[in-house]
């Protein structure tokens, strides 16, 4: 068929005819160079695919506007002209500027704008002006490119903060500076985004704290019709699985080199024997976890079996196995991938054994493992990854079962700026173990949780580290916390207790007290009036309050107009 037969057909007849010539160039020699203009060949024609179809459906509209206002001129419609007159010549003008192709694109092959009433409108609803569809220029250049590297989740996705941020550090688009880490960065980025409306907080409360955003549909589709030819982003080199059941595996080796591999949307995995082929040896980030909001988004794989696989990929930097069913123990030859930087095991219900030592995976800045409830231990040589910043669902178990202590940690891990313990069932507290956290001097958020209900553990001195923004206390199994934080002054600005059976925040009172934003959760036995938090915390800015023992929910902001201070769902049981 010849191009110019049905230039409706014109784009796919080419690209057709690109396929098979693709395919016939490989078959004679692989030239690397030579495919990658090729590929970009491909590119080009895939963003212009729908234009001539395009170009006809704004002939018609404009050819039925100038018949309907042609028909008010002949039937001499006085009434109808000079009453919708602004509105018809409005609508004249939208349907010529609409004959140029939605698309249009410079003399180096990149789109820089659209149409003119697709301009006209995002500027009048978002202020926004036509530079920014030039990729966002009011944007600094690293957060314009963690902006186009969220284009992997899918159109009104629910994206958590911290998804986000892992993606930026193994995509490499954030890296630590002498200043500040790549999480502080992460940070950054995500508040400059939302300043200028790229991103938007999920959901109506009032929190200071954005934790889960999206991309606003208009944002969404806009960068989507750029496609990754607009800054050259998005490589070739990444896989997304979004079928619900895939095999990885068994790959044509002649086919571009993969360096990343993201879990979109599947929720049945299976790996062939000897699945690592040549395609996936330069490997470095593999997601096969959960990265959904929804915790009920099943992930499950055929065989653990595949793990063993892993070592042969030299080059890795990020392991997600998030949420995974099935996966029971992780083999001690993950300790050979020594240039992994995030480990996410986070929500593996059914894991039960680490390795049983990790001290030569040097690279690692995140070791996640909360959430992880079947753990028995933990594995040696924590205490020797000299690099981490983030560590989460450290087990406290019997010396046996978690040879390293907290003190251990606190002289080594000088760069940690998160931690998260848990307190098992079968804990031994060694003397003065809780109060060494105050040894963390750029420890920033601390976590506790119990997974034991007996008082006694309730009265754990616990000496708060300098610089701490945020505390939290899970399921805590005292009635009050006098015994467990002794008198001090070193308060975060940022307090949550949830769960357990705390009745009151009966503590040593100190006016100096620091915390802007308390959340109070699940407490059974809790009883507050919500006048008295004020007077125990002068600096309290937030407050919410979800199912304790005489309120279901409450949601304050002191700093708002009086008539919008409280928003009430059901406050009285």
């Amino acid at each position: 068929m010849s191009i110019r037969t049905n230039k409706m057909k014109a784009v796919g007849v080419l690209m057709k005819q690109l396929t098979t010539s693709r395919r016939k160039f490989h078959e004679r020699g692989r030239d690397e160079s030579f495919d990658g203009q090729l590929e970009k060949l491909r590119l080009v024609l895939n963003n212009i695919k729908d234009v001539f179809v395009e170009v006809k459906k704004n002939e018609e509209k404009l050819l039925d506007t100038l018949a309907e206002v042609y028909d008010h001129l002949h039937r001499l419609d006085r009434k109808k002209l000079h009453q919708e007159m602004e509105g018809i010549c409005k609508r004249i003008r939208d349907s010529a500027h609409n004959l140029l192709p939605t698309l249009v694109f410079d003399n180096r092959g990149g789109k820089i704008s659209h149409s003119s009433q697709e301009l006209v409108q995002l500027h009048q609803k978002e202020s926004w002006t036509p530079e920014y569809y030039y990729v966002a220029p009011f944007l600094d250049i690293p957060s314009r490119f963690c902006l186009w590297s969220l284009l992997i989740f899918p159109a009104n996705a629910i994206i958590r903060k911290r998804n986000a941020i892992n993606l930026w550090i193994e995509e490499g688009l954030i890296e630590n500076t002498e200043k500040k880490t790549a999480d502080e960065l992460g940070e950054d980025v995500v508040n400059n985004l939302l300043k200028f409306k790229m991103i938007v907080r999920y959901g109506r409360g009032k929190d200071p704290l954005v934790n889960k955003f999206e991309i606003p549909s208009q944002v969404h589709s806009q960068l989507t019709l750029y496609g990754d030819r607009a800054i050259g982003y998005i490589r070739p080199s990444r896989l997304l699985l979004d079928k619900k059941n895939v095999t990885i595996g068994g790959v044509d080796t002649k086919s571009v080199t993969l360096h990343n591999i993201y879990n979109i949307g599947a929720s049945y995995l299976n790996f062939g024997p000897q699945w690592v082929t040549n395609q996936l040896k330069n490997l470095e980030v593999l997601q096969l976890g959960r990265w959904q909001y929804s915790p009920l988004h099943h992930i499950e794989v055929g065989s653990q079996e595949f793990l063993r696989e892993l070592r042969t990929l030299k080059q890795l930097k990020y392991l997600s196995l998030h949420g995974i069913s099935r996966i029971f123990e992780l083999p001690s030859s993950i300790g050979e991938l020594e240039s992994l930087v995030i480990l996410d095991l986070k929500a593996c219900h059914n894991l039960e054994r680490l390795p049983d030592d990790i001290s030569s995976m040097k690279s690692l800045t995140h070791l996640i493992m909360s959430d992880c409830c079947l753990l028995e231990g933990m594995p040696k040589g924590i205490e020797k990854l000299t690099n981490l910043q983030v560590l989460k669902g450290l087990l406290i178990s019997t010396p046996e079962k978690t040879p390293c202590r907290i003190s251990d940690l606190a002289k080594n891990l000088t760069n940690l700026k998160r931690l998260s313990i848990r307190i098992g069932s079968e804990a031994v507290i060694r003397d003065g173990e809780f109060k060494s956290l105050e040894n963390f001097r750029k420890l920033k958020h601390l976590k506790i949780s119990w997974g034991v209900s007996d008082p006694r553990y309730a009265e754990i001195p616990i000496n708060l580290p300098l610089h701490l923004r945020k505390l939290h206390f899970e399921c805590f199994p005292g009635k009050r916390l006098i015994k467990c934080l002794p008198r001090s002054d070193k308060w975060p600005c940022e307090l949550n207790i949830s769960g357990g059976k705390l009745e009151s925040l009966s503590v040593h009172m100190n006016r100096n007290w620091t915390v802007e934003i308390l959340r109070l959760k699940y407490l059974k036995q809790f009883n507050v009036d919500i006048n008295n938090l004020k007077v125990w915390f002068p600096a309290l800015k937030y407050v919410e309050i979800k199912q304790i023992s005489n309120h279901s929910y409450i949601e304050h902001q002191w700093n708002l107009p009086y008539e919008s201070k409280y928003r009430m769902k059901r406050e009285e049981i």
